[in-house]
């Protein structure tokens, strides 16, 4: 889906109105976008951002519904350090980690592809890390109505290492959390779980 969304950018409307934005953009930085190496630049980045933020025209509701199967299984299921990347949304700038979801089913299971697109989809817009973490908890309870849900994120972001503070080595870590995670037991066996290597 995203090769084909990319795909089809060169055609849209929207891209080439952001691309006009970006060439004034950089003309208000003090450079020329007619010289040789920006001619293309605004095109480019419209592009890149309008795949930066893709996740606005899916809907992660029909993912999950498209592969939702009646399962009696009730243990917890875990797909961890799914890589996302995402924009924050104060700065339009990276930030980047990896995603731990679980749900322990209540009659529907859906397909583990399904859980990282869902990740894949909220990431894909602009963000915050807190609101990410609850978007995807949220989606996945309302949706498959499992027992309970668990999300944790951790990530680096870009406006604190290349800009402001500066510190290149910090990781911000964040966790929401439904029904059966109540539980502090049932959070530590899935924190446990997301640590275990391999």
């Amino acid at each position: 889906m995203f090769k084909e969304f990319s795909t089809s950018l060169s055609n849209d409307n929207r891209t080439e109105e952001i691309a006009e934005h970006y060439l004034q953009i950089i003309r208000l930085l003090g450079d020329d976008p007619a010289r040789e190496g920006l001619q293309a630049t605004p095109l480019r980045v419209a592009k890149a951002m309008r795949f930066l933020t893709q996740g606005y025209e899916q809907d992660p509701v029909e993912v999950l519904r498209s592969a939702m199967f009646h399962e009696q299984y009730q243990q917890m299921i875990i797909v961890k350090d799914i890589e996302f990347y995402s924009m924050c949304e104060h700065h339009i700038l990276p930030f980047f980690g990896k995603a731990h979801v679980a749900y322990i089913p209540d009659k529907h299971i859906t397909g583990l592809s399904k859980i990282a697109r869902v990740v894949d989809i909220f990431a894909r817009r602009l963000q915050i890390q807190e609101r990410l973490t609850t978007q995807i908890k949220e989606c996945i309870q309302q949706t498959l109505e499992p027992m309970g849900v668990m999300v944790v994120l951790e990530a680096q972001h870009m406006c604190m290492q290349i800009r402001g503070v500066q510190k290149q080595h910090s990781i911000t870590t964040t966790s929401d959390f439904t029904g059966a995670f109540q539980s502090a037991k049932t959070r530590e066996e899935f924190i446990s779980l997301i640590k275990t290597n391999g």
